[in-house]
């Protein structure tokens, strides 16, 4: 016969516990791109997700604190995925970063033009200003990462001789671009294969600021 013990009861309750919380988040995400903010509430959320709608209250206070985990969730995974690009660009690989950015925010266009969309919303609500505060803070930590990254390919010759945060704004720039024009109805009838040419412009946006490119005039 196999006892539970009270480690083990413990260790399952947290883990359904945050199943649950994962599940809201997920559910959220969902209906937010189906159905846009406005029309997203507690109450929607919780029929879909087949739960109560106390439950939900029981793992976050808000949909605003739902929305600012699913932004929040977001960045975490650029910051992690850029990481592991600037990792690489230290052992040899000079494109890796930029690589790891593109990927990361051309993967699902509709999510990153939603959690853009969640963030200009939630940045003035003040329930999750320590939240959005937190999320600036690793940003600004990420890009300074990136730009001494920069200095030092700067510096060996490979990346044009600007201010650093040229080449991370530079991406910037291109990736938003490339998002918008997946929901530009202008350019709808401009391209049948939507994977085909983000692939193409992440595959430009990895070599554009290389040495040797950029003639000022």
């Amino acid at each position: 016969m196999v006892t539970t013990t009270s480690t083990d009861r413990i260790r399952l309750k947290k883990q359904r516990f945050l199943e649950r919380e994962q599940l809201i988040k997920d559910t959220t995400l969902g209906l937010l791109i189906r159905d846009g903010v406005e029309k997203v509430t507690v109450s929607a959320i919780a029929t879909e997700a087949g739960i109560g709608k106390g439950t939900v209250y029981k793992h976050f206070q808000s949909k605003a604190e739902i929305m600012m985990r699913i932004v929040s969730d977001y960045e975490q995974m650029l910051v992690s995925n850029v990481n592991e690009g600037i990792k690489a660009t230290e052992n040899g690989d000079p494109g890796a970063a930029a690589k790891a950015y593109f990927e990361s925010r051309l993967a699902n266009p509709a999510l990153d033009r939603l959690v853009q969309q969640l963030e200009f919303r939630l940045e003035a609500d003040e329930s999750v200003a320590t939240e959005m505060a937190s999320l600036h803070k690793i940003r600004h930590s990420m890009v300074e990462t990136l730009n001494n990254m920069v200095s030092k390919l700067i510096a060996r010759g490979l990346l044009e001789d600007v201010p650093p945060h040229y080449h991370y704004l530079a991406c910037w720039a291109l990736a938003q671009g490339a998002v918008d024009v997946c929901f530009n109805q202008g350019f709808a009838d401009q391209f049948d294969d939507k994977e085909k040419l983000l692939n193409f412009i992440a595959n430009i946006g990895v070599t554009m600021g290389n040495r040797g490119q950029f003639r000022e005039h």
